[in-house]
Order: C-alpha cells, then sequence, then structure tokens
C-alpha cells in the first residue's frame, strides 16, 4: 500500500508540530508506517535555511533580496526533500510510510511573497512540485500566535508582527483557491479538538485519497 503525504500550514505558532507527531504516533499505534519529514528538511540546504531563520547565517539586509533568495534556497531544499534516494517524500510513500510534513509550497508562497509579482515568481520556482494528497490549515488569529511565539527561548526571523498580519492575509488567498483536498480547522480550539477533526478527516477519505506520485 502505497503511503500518505500528509501537509500541515499555519502561521508560526498555530500547533502544527504539535498535531503533525500526534498524528504520527496515532498511525504507530494502529501499526502503520509512518514518518515526521518537515521543511525546511534535515537535509544539507534545510539546515542552511535554518541558521538563516536563527539569524546565524546572514544573507541581506534588503528584504526582496532575502525573499527572493530564501524562496530560490526553499525550492532546492524542497527538491531534495521529495526525491532524494535516502529519506526523500516519494521513496519513503512508494514503500507504504506516511509522511507527514510542516510546511511545504504554501509556505514560499505565505512568506517569501509581498507583491502579485513576487507571488509569480514564488509559484514559477514551485509549479512543478505535486499537491500532498492532504493539506490541513490550521487558522489561529495574528494576536494568538504572537502571545504563543513569546512563551519561545528562541524566535526566527519571521516571527514579527508585521510579517505574520501578512503571512496570515496570504495563506487566505492560498487557500480560497486551492483545489486539492483541504482541511482548514480553527486553530484556537482545544489541543484534543484539533487532533479529534484531524483523524476524522483523515479516516473519512482513507483510501479515496489520489496518489501525487
Amino acid at each position: 500500500m502505497t503511503g500518505l503525504f500528509i501537509v500541515l500550514e499555519g502561521i508560526d505558532g498555530s500547533g502544527t508540530s504539535t498535531q503533525a507527531d500526534r498524528l504520527k504516533d496515532y498511525w504507530l499505534s494502529r501499526g502503520e508506517k509512518a514518518i515526521l519529514s518537515p521543511e525546511p528538511s534535515s537535509g544539507p540546504i534545510g539546515n542552511l535555511i535554518r541558521e538563516i531563520l536563527k539569524q546565524r547565517v546572514f544573507l541581506t539586509a534588503d528584504s526582496q533580496k532575502f525573499d527572493e533568495q530564501m524562496a530560490y534556497l526553499f525550492a532546492a531544499d524542497r527538491h531534495d526533500h521529495l526525491y532524494n534516494d535516502i529519506d526523500g517524500v516519494f521513496p519513503l510513500k512508494a514503500a507504504g510510510v506516511h509522511v507527514i510534513s510542516t510546511r511545504y509550497y504554501f509556505s514560499s508562497l505565505a512568506y517569501n511573497c509581498t507583491t502579485p509579482t513576487e507571488f509569480e515568481f514564488v509559484r514559477c520556482l514551485n509549479a512543478r512540485f505535486p499537491n500532498p494528497d492532504v493539506v490541513i490549515y490550521i487558522d489561529i488569529p495574528v494576536e494568538v500566535s504572537l502571545r504563543r511565539l513569546a512563551e519561545r527561548s528562541v524566535k526566527d526571523i519571521y516571527e514579527t508582527r508585521e510579517k505574520l498580519i501578512r503571512v496570515s492575509q496570504n495563506y487566505q488567498t492560498i487557500f480560497a483557491n486551492y483545489s486539492g483536498l483541504l482541511l482548514a480547522i480553527d486553530g484556537t480550539q482545544s489541543k484534543d479538538r484539533v487532533f479529534q477533526e484531524i483523524v476524522q478527516f483523515i479516516n473519512t477519505i482513507g483510501e479515496k485519497v489520489p496518489s501525487k506520485d
């Protein structure tokens, strides 16, 4: 049986990592193979991106050039994440493993675009990447995000009010026009309620999910 490729999206602090981990444990408890494989990936380009986001590697002070450079890096990392022979998404899917990723090309469109021109640039960079089997979008207000982020000891370069407002607006536009399988959830609910909705949706679609590989 081919595994599923599940992507969780949302602004920082929305709980995607928590729910991804719970979904992995749920599948494992049922005797199914599952793995967490977030973006940026654990590959060489993904590790560089993480260092940049923590501001340990400096690219440029020009915000427009920075977003363009990050869009290129994320696209390169995404290709490696999907197709590398060691732990790529599609080789794992073919082996019957469910792959759960926090963030995919939707994040590039949400985080690296300010204008329609930039959106088209990032869209073209990611145009050949296939849709995941399911997208789970956990939606929270920016104020909730900021409250949750204030509790973290380490923050990245994207965690500002201005940036999060724009990212949230971009997500709304992206998913209003998305034609793939999508579950949008109110992330202000309890963690248990959010997880219950995810599991119900996954179990409902079951074998009806089309393979994208």
